[in-house]
């Protein structure tokens, strides 16, 4: 095995806020912990909590590496004692930060073999949105088939995991999104019900093809979408948020339509989940949909891959919310 270095490429975020740059510095290669595999990145995530990260408004868990990079892909070059037997495998998984670097720190427990035929690329653009989808659609939601799942932004990264996810159950799903072109795409991946949201209010639009509601909906949006979401919830249904894109207020909210419903509003994240949670999460998700990740019955969407030296360009595409699926930081 090659020579391991003692200093490691990685990119820094300088001046966190809203005029924050990305630039390269030199930093100390991390040494891998009793339960950590040390990996050599071959191509990272791009997720939008980087950018949020960036702003400032979404800080590492503590202890964690303030690099940005959420999920990885590459080859184990070191691990702690229990684990060698990954030393030369390639892997994907969780990262909790660290990922955009030229070496990053995996938990043992959150480590998936790379099925045969899949690139680095795509599997750096499946453990966050898949695992995320899972937890919000099974974990949380626990849906079952036949029921009906409205996913806002349905050809995000998540959004377009989601649907997956909710057809293999066996859930009807409704989506929305911003364009036509994000609806074919939806579609595609077998969401029954497609929504543009600029041309229609969607909880009209829903209300006509559902009348008897929703039981599950998964919200990255937040703010005023949550008092429009109520009534169109069955008696026990689920408002699943998981990102806050329209702020974190709701305006003018009357629980009574809530409580009449017996509805549920739930705030999720998996970042600073603890790694016996996210341990159990991926080996949930690994035995649930792993053969049919590597059938390719369910795969990620990736759009667009990046050179790492290229990553304020691809932050840029992706703050312009013109993305479908995943884009993604090859090394």
């Amino acid at each position: 095995m090659a020579t391991i270095p003692s200093m490691m490429q990685a990119i820094a975020v300088v001046n966190p806020g809203k005029d924050s740059k990305l630039v390269i510095e030199q930093r100390p290669l991390p040494q891998p912990g009793p339960e950590q595999l040390l990996i050599k990145v071959a191509a990272a995530g791009i997720n939008r909590a980087d950018l949020m990260q960036r702003r400032g408004a979404y800080p590492p868990p503590e202890g964690e590496s303030d690099i940005l990079g959420l999920e990885v892909a590459g080859v184990v070059i070191a691990a702690g004692p229990q684990h060698k037997s990954w030393l030369g495998k390639a892997m994907f998984g969780l990262v909790p930060g660290g990922g955009y670097a030229e070496y990053a720190l995996l938990h043992a427990g959150h480590a998936m073999v790379v099925p045969a035929g899949y690139s680095m690329a795509e599997v750096a653009a499946t453990a966050e949105v898949f695992l995320t989808a899972y937890q919000l659609l099974s974990s949380i939601g626990n849906s079952q088939p036949g029921q009906h799942v409205l996913i806002h932004a349905g050809a995000s990264g998540v959004g377009t995991a989601a649907v997956q996810l909710a057809k293999a159950i066996g859930c009807k799903v409704a989506v929305t999104t911003s364009s036509d072109d994000k609806l074919e795409l939806c579609q595609k991946l077998g969401a029954d019900i497609l929504i543009n949201y600029k041309d229609v209010a969607f909880e009209q639009e829903l209300s006509k093809h559902w009348p008897d509601g929703v039981d599950i909906i998964l919200d990255p949006v937040a703010g005023d979408y949550i008092r429009r979401e109520i009534p169109l919830l069955k008696m026990d249904g689920k408002i699943v948020i998981y990102a806050m894109m329209a702020g974190r207020d709701v305006p003018d909210l009357d629980m009574a339509p809530l409580f009449k419903r017996r509805g549920q509003i739930i705030c999720s994240t998996l970042r600073n989940r603890t790694n016996s949670y996210k341990t159990r999460l991926t080996q949930a998700f690994y035995q649930a949909y792993g053969q049919a990740l590597a059938q390719r019955q369910i795969q990620p969407v990736l759009q667009q891959q990046f050179h790492w030296h290229q990553a304020e360009q691809a932050h840029q595409l992706m703050a312009s919310n013109s993305t479908k699926g995943k884009l993604v930081l090859t090394f």
